[in-house]
């Protein structure tokens, strides 16, 4: 009786499927059909979402939806890095790595003095709205919960399936216990529980790309991109993709980033700032509302930036060692 209750919770919501397109086919929307899927109480546990153009198929499984772009290419993580957990192998599948960001998204929920208000500060961006959110870069999944409270459905999107599988444990169960780094091999446990505001019952988590997104163009009524700009390999691909999911009109675009850039990341010729030569000379937050500004054929009419500020984030690797982040934004709507 136990095992078909916990598949239940363990299903992807049947209403993205109304929102999905092939990524591979980009720019070309072409829909994606479900074959050979099993669900349970309405909801699809296992599956594939297959394109009749292209033939690529996207597997479901234990309730994940992944969209892989490319048929050799390994998912990547998305979302800023730790600088001492870097490794040769994927750093963001490591259970060192997701402890921190799960400590990043939700101390103070368990009243870890140490840690910023960075993401309530950024929800208070975002006015209420009728329609869907993205949380692209959405990690642990933080964001996505806090805007559950404000929009009628909210997707999450990370490359990382460590993070959207323990996102996705804390959507089903409304809780998690991990352990947190003290000093070298000392651990300790913390434990929280989400908020009774934030509506688990409105929030999915995908895994996918950024930079090529599995949904149809004007989807979202609301979409985010925090931390993520200076992380990706093609930063541009990945704004273009952002404006191109939101409404054509009544949309918001929260933009936030450190603009750290790394040419271990991102060739320099493809940052949209840091330089002193090139189409994006100059500060990363300037160029980005440039771009917004701009009216784009892919990414759709312009934005109007109606906010700019900064927000101080903070990863926690043990308790003698945090990064003091500051991540500058800007608010724009269409």
């Amino acid at each position: 009786m136990s095992e078909p209750l916990l598949l239940g919770k363990n299903a992807v919501k049947r209403e993205i499927l109304d929102y999905l397109i092939c990524p591979e086919c980009l720019p070309e929307e072409n829909s994606l059909r479900l074959g050979n899927f099993r669900c349970l109480d309405g909801e699809i546990i296992e599956g594939r979402l297959e394109c009749g153009c292209c033939g690529k198929a996207y597997l479901i499984s234990e309730g994940i939806a992944c969209f892989e772009k490319g048929k050799s290419k390994k998912p990547r993580s998305i979302g800023p890095q730790p600088s001492d957990l870097r490794s040769p192998t994927s750093v963001y599948e490591s259970p060192e790595v997701l402890s921190a960001y799960l400590w990043t998204h939700y101390a103070d929920l368990f009243g870890d003095p140490d840690v910023t208000q960075a993401y309530s500060e950024w929800a208070g961006q975002i006015a209420p709205v009728s329609g869907a959110a993205l949380d692209t870069g959405c990690a642990t999944g933080r964001f996505s919960f806090e805007m559950s409270a404000k929009c009628d459905l909210v997707i999450g999107v990370d490359a990382s399936m460590s993070f959207v599988s323990t996102a996705r444990r804390i959507m089903r169960e409304r809780k998690l216990a991990f352990r947190i780094r003290e000093e070298g091999l000392i651990h300790t446990e913390k434990s929280f529980s989400l908020r009774p505001e934030w509506d688990s019952a409105k929030v999915e988590f995908v895994v996918a790309d950024a930079e090529a997104l599995p949904f149809r163009s004007g989807s979202f009524a609301c979409v985010a991109s925090l931390n993520l700009i200076d992380k990706t390999p093609r930063p541009l691909e990945h704004i273009k993709e952002a404006c191109r999911a939101a409404r054509a009109g009544n949309a918001q675009l929260l933009i936030s980033d450190p603009f750290s850039w790394s040419e271990q990341v991102c060739e320099s010729e493809k940052w949209l700032g840091g330089t002193p030569y090139g189409r994006f000379a100059g500060a990363g937050i300037d160029n980005v509302a440039r771009l917004l500004s701009e009216e784009d054929q892919r990414a759709g009419p312009a934005w109007r930036v109606t906010r700019r500020g900064a927000v101080w984030w903070k990863i926690r690797n043990h308790r003698n060692h945090f990064e003091l982040i500051r991540s500058l934004f800007l608010k724009a709507e269409r």
